[in-house]
């Protein structure tokens, strides 16, 4: 019996290294350790996740598929080119292949393990974090950026029980809406942890969703964040992990640089007093806890543009070593514009924009199979970089993709040798990091597009009703 549960074990974990050779994960590649067969299937196993072992829609096999799915777009991510590519798999490995039905793979995508996945995202993304070369650091301290965006679903109704469209809106023309908020390494770019919930209702804010992610913090780690997030309780429930926070005065808190312990112009140190009531998330006993003034530095600086008008920014830290100078705050602070580049690529290159799952439970694991496969894309891309001595973020997300699944079929099969593979491993590293991210400082585009659309107008009533309106002939 023993036998065959280790016999069991082994088969699985042989059947997830496809999912590594998908991603560049040949042995002498960098960073190939911080992932294998035996501990994807693991973390499946610890939430019982493992289904169709000897079958043709194993969990391994719906993994790689489902990853296949969502870092293509149009036609080549549909479920029935999923289950194309499913079959070319089989017939290339000697495996009997599925029919071209659809049903059977859909089912077996719903027995994905979403806490498995979510787990196993988070581990690839902070491994990688704790890998990272000292030269991606921030003066050797690890910098985790902080921002919200939201994602429509299809318009059924178990989506728009938990996710409600907005009110705006009227009923049965709008989409299910949905918030989330994530954490980004500076670093490697990769997706450390992520929350969603209902885009409004009680404690659906962005400061909610980012109070569930706490764990995600280490002691040491600096958080660039927006305004958003630059509360007294906030700042407070962060330092008490040990982690600093650099962030952009809330619009609420009027700057006083008469005020304070002056370090230069329009830099100082500035106290913070505890508000006199408890917030409404928050319990009487936790309130007590938090630290009655908060010592902080404020600094204002103007951003210049050629082309655009100057803005004004005031900034707030609990960095206070008098050896970094304004500039470097405010360079610091700079780094936030990165998640938004990051949050694009995904919503963009990765179509998290508007999922296409029909459940909430299939919407999870539709996001977290996007993040697992981000994750390990950008882990792909940090391998490259450091090859060629570059830092992660100067490698083209896009590209890095594009090349990964060019050879999505021919890194699957084993019917390679290892030299073999291996070495076409390191020339499409090679070639990923070739490409770089442009850099065009002061480059203006007009927010317009030239291509028409179609001439459609937006839906302003139920589609029922619409129907019953054409088959009256009332236009």
């Amino acid at each position: 019996m023993a036998s065959s549960l280790s016999d069991s074990s082994s088969q699985s974990s042989n059947s997830f290294q496809l999912i590594l050779d998908s991603f560049l994960s040949s042995a002498g590649l960098p960073f190939s350790n911080l992932l294998s067969g035996e501990r994807i299937a693991r973390i499946f196993a610890r939430h019982n996740g493992l289904f169709g072992t000897h079958g043709v829609y194993s969990t391994a096999v719906m993994v790689w598929s489902f990853l296949g799915q969502v870092l293509r777009d149009g036609k080549e991510s549909s479920c029935q080119s999923a289950v194309s590519r499913v079959a070319a798999f089989c017939r290339l490995t000697g495996k009997t292949a599925p029919t071209a039905d659809t049903r059977n793979y859909c089912r077996a995508r719903a027995k994905l393990s979403v806490p498995a996945l979510r787990q196993l995202s988070c581990e690839v993304a902070s491994d990688l974090e704790d890998a990272a070369e000292q030269g991606w650091l921030w003066k050797g301290r690890h910098v985790k950026l902080v921002d919200g965006f939201t994602f429509t679903m299809p318009d059924t109704q178990s989506n728009q029980a938990e996710f409600p469209q907005a009110n705006t809106q009227a009923p049965g023309c709008g989409l299910p809406i949905a918030r989330a908020v994530a954490i980004l390494s500076l670093a490697t770019a990769c997706v450390l942890d992520a929350a969603i919930g209902p885009y409004k209702g009680k404690l659906a804010s962005e400061t909610a969703l980012l109070r569930t992610l706490f764990d995600s913090f280490q002691s040491g780690d600096v958080v660039v964040c927006d305004r958003y997030h630059c509360s007294f309780m906030m700042i407070a429930a962060l330092l008490k992990r040990g982690t600093d926070i650099c962030a952009r005065l809330h619009q609420k808190r009027k700057p006083d640089f008469r005020r304070g312990k002056r370090l230069g112009k329009y830099d100082h140190l500035i106290t913070w007093t505890r508000p006199p009531q408890c917030s409404k998330w928050m319990d009487k006993a936790t309130y007590e806890q938090m630290p009655e003034t908060l010592l902080l530095r404020e600094i204002r600086y103007h951003i210049v543009e050629k082309g655009k008008r100057t803005q004004l920014l005031t900034v707030v830290t609990t960095l206070l070593d008098n050896e970094l100078t304004k500039e470097e705050i405010a360079e610091l602070y700079g780094f936030r514009w990165n998640v938004e580049l990051d949050l694009r690529s995904i919503k963009d290159t990765l179509n998290l924009g508007h999922l296409r799952c029909k459940s909430p439970a299939m919407i999870r694991c539709e996001l977290w199979t996007t993040m697992l496969g981000y994750n390990l894309i950008r882990t792909t891309a940090a391998g490259a970089a450091l090859l060629h001595d570059k830092r992660p973020r100067q490698i083209s997300f896009t590209t890095a993709c594009q090349l990964t699944l060019a050879a999505w079929m021919l890194n699957s099969c084993k019917q390679y040798d290892t030299r073999l593979l291996s070495e076409m491993c390191r020339t499409m590293a090679d070639q990923i990091a070739s490409c770089e991210v442009g850099n065009r400082p002061g480059r203006i585009e007009p927010r317009v597009i030239k291509r028409r659309r179609g001439t459609y107008s937006l839906m302003q009533q139920p589609r029922q009703v619409l129907r019953d309106r054409l088959h009256n002939n009332d236009t």
